[in-house]
């Protein structure tokens, strides 16, 4: 089942580096080690201390995995069912799914959602780069702007924050494309980490998400959102523009914003009910917090799935 986290604790901690100080650098490799240093500060203090992958070479079994490999003398020790890992398969296996597409391009701020998850999805490369695991990217808007495969040698991550500062040029959005493209590519089962403000149709998102899943990975939401889009504090007439479209429109914010909230409620609903279905862990932030936070959940997830038991998963027909 899917969790949608309350991210009350540890938002309230004075410890975190604030999102727009981050962003005044400059240097995008230099950002992700700032947020990265900032979290390893921070963790000493949390409940978290200590925690580390309990069997380095063992993973966790999952549903169809071959039960000679399972081994039996720690099952005794820890009653949970590990399948024992060869050599190329005791690093983790990540990738980045960032969007990049024209609603990216917004921001009430100092900076647009865009370079919010720029920086973040380089954050997520650099510290699983230094857990020494392979990690690959995909950046998209209406297709797939650049894709590097999932590896861990000299000089990758490097090649990886190329991608992630690219521009793209595209004028649309198309998340099915890029998530199935994705499905298609990665071969071996991973984690995979979907970076979105998810500002599209709730059949479309179900459809590629689906798509993952079906192929045995696990997947991880973070949805990246303005505070403007949540709070709508707009109480005057005036004028938008669709930031994909370019079209305007006048609009009495007094008016629209009880049917917005109503709309963006909804939807918001509709996404952790997909989550749960498809067994996915989601996780909103705005752009306004910590970076340290989608750290925070991630490490949260895996301590939860280290303590879980290990049970067959239920195939879902028809998900992919």
């Amino acid at each position: 089942m899917a969790h949608e986290h309350d991210s009350s604790t540890p938002r309230k901690s004075s410890d975190w580096i604030d999102a727009a100080t981050i962003m005044r650098i400059k240097n995008l490799q230099l950002r992700a080690k700032t947020v990265v240093e900032g979290f390893y500060n921070g963790l000493h203090r949390s409940p978290f201390h200590g925690f580390s992958v309990e069997f380095s070479e063992h993973r966790q079994y999952t549903w169809g995995d071959d039960l000679r490999h399972i081994d039996w003398r720690l099952m005794a020790r820890t009653d949970r069912l590990f399948i024992k890992q060869f050599e190329d398969e005791t690093n983790r296996r990540g990738y980045l799914i960032s969007d990049f597409s024209r609603s990216m391009l917004y921001g009430s701020g100092e900076f647009p959602k865009i370079e919010y998850a720029r920086t973040l999805a380089a954050t997520l490369a650099y510290y699983f780069t230094l857990q020494r695991d392979n990690v690959g990217v995909f950046t998209f808007d209406e297709s797939v702007v650049d894709y590097l495969p999932a590896r861990f040698r000299p000089g990758h991550f490097r090649r990886l924050l190329a991608c992630l500062e690219n521009t793209p040029k595209g004028t649309g959005t198309d998340l099915a494309a890029p998530l199935e493209q994705a499905a298609r590519l990665v071969k071996k089962r991973g984690l995979i980490v979907f970076i979105s403000d998810l500002l599209a149709s709730i059949d479309t998102l179900e459809k590629s998400l689906g798509h993952l899943r079906a192929r045995g990975h696990e997947v991880f939401l973070l949805r990246v959102l303005d505070p403007f889009e949540v709070d709508f504090p707009f109480d005057k007439a005036a004028l938008f523009r669709d930031v994909e479209s370019d079209q305007e429109m006048y609009v009495d914010g007094t008016t629209a914003r009880h049917e917005y909230k109503e709309r963006f409620a909804q939807h918001h609903s509709a996404i952790v009910d997909i989550c749960s279905n498809l067994g996915i862990d989601f996780f909103t932030l705005t752009t306004d917090q910590p970076l340290e936070f989608a750290l925070f959940e991630l490490l949260s997830v895996q301590a939860r799935q280290g303590r879980n038991t290990a049970r067959p998963r239920r195939q879902r027909r028809g998900a992919g």
